[in-house]
């Protein structure tokens, strides 16, 4: 599941560039469109199959504000930011440190990682920064806000990962989802109203393009994200989604005529033996869970 979710980002990536290069959006506009777009489309399908899935307690509001807008709202935000201003290879590599954080979190709380984790971590960091290439011209010049942003993309994104797990124990991923995501696109909303949206007077073919991009890189991917996350650990999530940027570096090769070199062959490679290794011990995980 955490593989298909990767998959699914990957290729979608090539689409959102596609939206930020030939059709001049906004990146935070894509950010809201892609979070109200899903909401949209999640709610009357849980009202129909799972009305029990609409049912949180009022406990528990407070987590999914926090989770909300300090994990759905702050990654998203924090990643295209980045990307924006760091260049898309450097942001990448730096949003994929996230899986190393979490190591080192539980590393914290006295979880030591074994051998075969700390060896994926290092594969997964080491591979996604041969497969991203250089560093971009323009990240030489940035101001250290713009490098706030991207390190917080990486520490919003460990974030997101480790506290979905609680809310993951108690609710359907889909329960989880949806309020997150509207209260993220709420937030981003208030940013660039919709108002301003509408005016933009976008053709038909580009609202085709967002809804295509609310599925496939958000609805889909975080609904199987979250499937795979209730039965891996944190750490052996997030090394699995390294597989992201070696999908979104196939498919720009593919459809956008973007090749691959040397270097990036062997990233992809360490990627791959990275996720491979972190995946060795998810079906002992898998069973421990059903049974707990």
């Amino acid at each position: 599941m955490v593989f298909a979710a990767a998959t699914l980002w990957g290729t979608s990536a090539t689409l959102a560039r596609f939206v930020f290069r030939d059709h001049h959006v906004a990146a935070l506009t894509v950010v809201e469109l892609r979070l109200v777009i899903a909401s949209i489309l999640l709610w009357p399908w849980l009202a129909l199959r799972n009305p029990s899935a609409l049912r949180i307690a009022a406990s528990d509001w407070r987590y999914f504000l926090v989770l909300g807008l300090f994990g759905v709202a702050a990654v998203q935000g924090t990643y295209y930011y980045s990307i924006s201003r760091l260049g898309v290879g450097l942001s990448i590599l730096i949003q994929y440190l996230a899986s190393a954080l979490i190591v080192l979190y539980g590393m914290a709380r006295g979880r030591p990682p074994g051998t075969h984790t700390l060896l994926a971590v290092a594969a997964a960091v080491g591979g996604t920064a041969l497969l991203v290439g250089g560093v971009d011209a323009s990240a030489l010049h940035a101001r250290p806000l713009d490098w706030t942003a991207g390190f917080g993309s990486a520490v919003a994104f460990a974030f997101y990962i480790v506290y979905s797990k609680r809310g993951l124990a108690r609710y359907q991923p889909e329960t989880v989802l949806l309020y997150t995501f509207a209260i993220a696109g709420l937030f981003w909303s208030a940013v660039t109203p919709p108002w301003q949206i509408i005016r933009a007077g976008y053709s038909a073919e580009l609202w085709l393009l967002f809804i295509a991009i609310g599925i496939g890189s958000t609805l889909l991917p975080f609904a199987l994200f979250y499937a795979g996350l209730r039965r891996l650990r944190a750490e052996e999530a997030a090394i699995l989604a390294t597989l992201e940027p070696v999908v979104a570096v196939g498919s720009a090769a593919l459809f956008l005529g973007e090749g691959l070199g040397g270097l990036q062959w062997s990233g992809a490679v360490l990627v791959l033996l990275a996720t491979l290794r972190a995946s060795r011990r998810a079906p002992d995980v898998a069973v421990t869970a059903e049974r707990v």
